[in-house]
């Protein structure tokens, strides 16, 4: 195989030699001789320098090539990938001007710097080829048997296996195979039961994640391509690309620098400095992905993506993890544990006991002998006797360990993810799932939020005249002018029209879409134009502290320097000095006409319209040198141009969302960045302020003047407070801090890289999806993908539920363990037998933990839930209604079964073994009927919106049918006995009593403080005395 050096070479040789017809004699000469000194050159470099074949050599550029701009294979690129790896990653400006600098590496790489790359399917395709996709080799998934694997951890598992494995050894040896291996595999088929739903709950809920995970990895990036700015996918991005770059978004790639103003960029991800990194042509070119854009905004050109770049070789040796533990599983967990610690206890009594009757001859076999009759029993006998007791009390343990409460969380959690997805909120961080449930207060934001964020300019004064009707044509053509630079040149937006026939296609954040769609329809400017005749000398970009952006540009024309500032319509009008009238005449702003455009300004923002103005000042030379030094623009002495006023209308039904969280006990604080009467005006559209309330003291204020209060004064209210107008990123912060040491658990909304700090501070950081910068969606722990506030109202409704399904399935499995070991207990102590067997405990224990959790945890929120107080932090998780409910079933359940374990066979006129079948059968069938009276803790009918829940109506089916099976059909494996219509009619009967009792139980009021803390009440009094 040919060398990559030679091949270059010779193609290069190929080409020179190829002299074209058409040349005359003397060219044709010159021709020959260019091509006698470059073979020659060629061939000596090749004979001084030996190819390596180890390490891929780079094609010389030396001056002979580059003058003749030699165009080699159409389908390959002049410049390898390793060399466009090395280059950004060593941060090399030597290395970078031996390319030919910045224009040198577009050109080898095929992108035009303006126009960007073709972007049709067959480039992306070549791109891609030869540099790769923009993605990560991820470490493998974890796989199915990862899950049976971790399952068998269990030590409980693992006795169990002995347990069969010994008694399987034996009844084969006593029995022969053919009877000997029901009492032992009928316990291992169970235990590998167990364990396969675990593992495929398990394994199923990894894939959730996973899936999630490549949503919330899919970021979207502005390119341009093909002369045009579009949105294309992160994973869509080719080395060539041009990046539009702003303040808060993630770099996407490895690239370098094309253009810009005040561009830095954080890459403490990276390096772990702090300090920001001003990006520029003369020192610092290098983009490097993963790092974020603190400030200003730029064009980079991509020259690696995926494994090519330092952070995607970071991000492949980096899992996702999956384990994390949200804070109601760690509640659960010491509940898990408290409760196995009372079944280990249990479980150790009714060994002792068993053990104790057994060899002291008190128990006897299904023939009426005496088991134990000390030297003359087998070893064999007693070793199978002993397996089968500790099998018994192990499997107590395994029934009394409710490890379904885990698995109940983890498919509560996993099924509301999925469909919080369908509902708009994509969950970044689980414990955000059921935090969110406990939220007493929501801090939200005005635009895009609770508007529709499709802005429109609806108004614009030219001086002290309203400009709704009047031409155009009828303003001064000189303000005209001025107006349109300040448009063109002090935006991050951008204008793209394909042909003169075509429609205009106008980008970046809805305001300065709304400012240009205005300026170039309405004022009929061509921002082409614009922005080829004046030179942009320095720009300050957006920030939310100033509310306001500036550029400093110069005209190629007449060389005059001019400074044009844009913003919140009082910060400009506080800058300025004088105005421009209609017709052109500058006039000076005393105190009265300052009056005027505040009036003017007030009576647009109380229409919910957002005020924006114009302002600029022509300077010279020597001013601008003075700023130069100090890198700022003049911001005093400027001269208004205009104001407009922008209309967001109210997103459809948020009104209806507030109203729910109000009526569901939850505070709802709108928080934004435009003026007090905009603010005011948009929170009684949308409910947040009832009409009046604006009226009561302390209801709205300005971010500064809560800034200024004393923490006293702050704490004393912030809950008063409904609107907070001029608010910056530090003031959201300060009221979240404020709020929570108050003890509300507080949401908030942001979308900007300042939010941050407040979305990392609250309780549950939502960030929007489509404005939301990546900066704020790392921040966040849900993200709301359709910026609606109703999709938060949504959100709140899912936490909810995720709590409430938490508690029917507790309150379900504790009926179970309670009954199952008080009645083990009781019946090991007094008959010295457990009357349900270990596979029919393990049997239950599937029902309760597996079925029963998918069951209870998949229920759908309802309507109900918001129209109940927030959780409070502190409240238990088992309440006193709960308490009701289980100790009223479980003592039914007790009586019933106790009673028939004694007195069945005389009352029935049975068998023993028929009894215990009943008494195995009656258990059964009350877990089936409780699970109705599981699904809904206060209200009596326990019915309404089942049919809703189809999967809670199949997991009853399989339930019945498979007891139905083991019973009827699985005699030697479940060890039970067939039954007649009319003792299936008692069980049902007897089970369905549950209902009833369910129903007469819940008109008993309970006081609503928890039983324990009267406990701790009395214990503290009893320690006073």
């Amino acid at each position: 195989m040919m060398h990559p050096l030679v091949h270059a070479n010779l193609v290069c040789i190929e080409s020179l030699l190829d002299v074209p017809a058409t040349l005359g004699k003397p060219n044709k000469r010159w021709h020959l001789a260019f091509t006698t000194i470059y073979c020659s050159r060629t061939i000596y470099s090749l004979s001084r320098k030996p190819v390596v074949r180890k390490k891929p050599s780079k094609i010389s550029s030396s001056p002979s090539y580059t003058t003749l701009n030699i165009n080699l294979d159409t389908d390959h690129f002049k410049i390898h990938q390793s060399s466009l790896s090395e280059l950004v990653k060593k941060k090399d400006l030597d290395h970078l001007e031996n390319f030919g600098g910045i224009v040198g590496i577009a050109h080898a790489i095929g992108t035009d710097m303006d126009g960007g790359i073709n972007g049709g399917p067959e480039d992306i395709a070549r791109r891609q080829q030869a540099f790769g996709s923009n993605t990560y080799k991820k470490p493998p998934t974890k796989g199915f048997f990862h899950f049976v694997v971790e399952a068998f951890k269990d030590l409980t598992i693992f006795i169990l296996l002995g347990c069969a494995a010994l008694s399987l050894g034996f009844g084969i040896k006593e029995h022969g195979l053919k009877e000997g291996w029901y009492d032992g595999g009928s316990i291992f088929v169970a235990v590998f039961l167990v364990i396969a739903v675990s593992a495929i709950s398990n394994y199923r809920q990894n894939r959730q994640f996973d899936k999630l995970s490549k949503i919330s990895d899919n970021m979207k990036i502005d390119v341009v391509r093909s002369r045009r700015r579009q949105t294309v996918s992160i994973f869509e991005l080719v080395v060539g690309d041009v990046v539009c770059l702003k303040i808060g978004d993630q770099v996407p790639a490895d690239g370098l620098f094309i253009d810009g103003h005040s561009l830095q960029i954080d890459e403490s991800s990276m390096t772990g400095e702090s300090d920001h990194v001003e990006i520029n042509h003369t020192k610092h070119p290098f983009l490097v992905s993963g790092t974020k854009v603190a400030d200003g905004y730029g064009q980079m050109l991509v020259t690696s993506v995926g494994m090519c770049t330092t952070w995607g070789e970071m991000m492949s040796h980096i899992s996702r993890d999956t384990n994390e533990q949200t804070p109601l599983q760690a509640r659960l967990n010491k509940l898990t544990s408290s409760i196995g610690k009372v079944g280990l206890v249990v479980a150790f009594l009714v060994l002792v006991v068993l053990l104790v009757r057994y060899f002291t001859g008190n128990t006897q076999d299904d023939s009426g002998k005496t088991e134990f009759n000390g030297s003359k029993t087998k070893a064999d006998d007693i070793v199978n006797a002993v397996v089968g007791i500790v099998a018994a009390a192990v499997t107590i343990i395994v029934v009394a360990i409710p490890e379904g409460l885990p698995l109940a969380v983890t498919l509560t959690l996993a099924y509301s993810m999925k469909r919080m997805m369908k509902d708009q909120a994509m969950v970044r961080k689980l414990p955000a799932c059921e935090t969110m449930g406990s939220a007493t207060t929501i801090c939200t934001d005005k635009t895009g939020t609770l508007t529709m964020n499709l802005m429109k300019v609806t108004k614009f004064w030219l001086g002290q005249e309203s400009m709704e009707q009047s031409d155009p044509s009828s303003v001064s053509p000189y303000v005209l002018e001025l107006i349109k630079q300040g448009v063109a040149l002090n935006t991050t937006g951008s204008v793209y029209r394909e042909s003169p026939e075509s429609r205009f296609e106008f980008a970046g954040s809805p305001t300065e879409k709304a400012i240009l769609s205005w300026a170039v329809l309405e004022l009929n400017m061509d921002m082409e134009q614009m922005k080829q005749s004046c030179q942009i000398l320095q720009v300050e970009a957006f920030n939310s502290q100033k509310k306001r952006s500036g550029v400093l540009s110069m005209k190629k024309i007449d060389h005059t320097i001019h400074v044009h500032w844009k913003g919140a319509a009082e910060m400009i009008l506080a800058m300025c000095s004088s105005y421009y009238d209609a017709s052109g005449l500058m006039k000076e702003m005393d105190d009265r006409e300052r009056s005027t455009f505040e009036q003017i300004i007030q009576d647009m923002a109380a229409s919910s319209l957002r005020c924006i103005a114009f302002a600029h000042q022509q300077i010279s030379e020597d001013q601008y040198e003075d700023g130069k030094e100090d890198k700022t623009l003049r911001e005093d002495c400027l001269t208004l141009l205009g104001l407009v006023g922008i209309k967001d209308p109210c997103r459809p039904g948020v009104k209806k969302a507030v109203d729910d969280c109000q009526r569901a006990g939850v505070n709802i604080k709108m928080i934004t960045g435009d003026n007090v009467f905009t603010a005011r005006a948009i929170a009684i559209e949308c409910g947040i302020l009832k009409p009046g309330a604006e009226n009561i003291i302390g209801a709205v204020v300005e971010g500064e003047k809560f800034r200024n209060y004393s923490h006293e004064q702050r704490m004393e209210k912030v809950d008063k407070i409904c609107v907070m107008a001029r608010s910056s990123p530090l003031d959201k912060l300060l009221m979240v801090k404020c709020l929570k040491q108050k003890g509300h658990v507080v949401a908030v909304t942001g979308d900007g890289t300042n939010d941050a700090p407040a979305l990392k501070e609250a309780d549950i950081g939502l960030s929007m999806g489509i404005q939301g910068t990546e900066v704020a969606k790392e921040s966040s722990d849900i993200v709301i993908l359709d910026d609606n506030f109703a999709s938060v109202a949504t959100v709140l409704r899912w936490g909810r539920c995720v709590y409430n399904n938490i508690q029917k399935f507790i309150q379900f499995q504790l009926t179970v363990n309670v009954a199952a070991l008080v009645i083990n207990f009781v019946a090991a102590v007094s008959a010295g037998e457990v009357p349900l067997t270990a596979v029919q405990l393990l049997w239950v224990n599937l029902i309760m933990d597996t079925l029963g959790a998918l069951a209870l945890a998949t229920e759908q929120p309802t309507q109900e839930l918001m129209e109940k107080s927030p959780v409070g932090r502190t409240e238990p998780l088992i309440t006193n209604i709960m308490w009701r409910n289980l100790l009223s079933q479980a003592l039914y359940q007790i009586t019933i079964l106790l009673t028939l374990q004694f007195k069945g066979e005389s009352i029935f006129g049975v068998t023993k073994t028929v009894n215990d079948t009943l008494i195995f059968n009656i258990f059964v069938l009350c877990q089936v009927f409780n699970e109705f009276n599981a699904r809904k803790l206060e209200e009596k009918n326990v019915f309404r919106g089942i049919h809703k829940n189809r999967l809670f109506l199949g997991i009853i089916g399989i339930t019945i049918l498979l007891q139905v099976l083991m019973v009827e059909f699985l005699k030697k494996f479940a060890d039970t006995e067939r039954l007649n219509w009319g003792q299936w009619g008692g069980c049902v009967g007897t089970a369905a009593l549950s209902w009833p009792i369910g129903w007469v139980v819940k008109c008993i009021p309970v006081p609503e403080k928890p039983i324990f803390s009267y406990l701790a009440w009395r214990k503290y009094t009893v320690k006073d005395t």
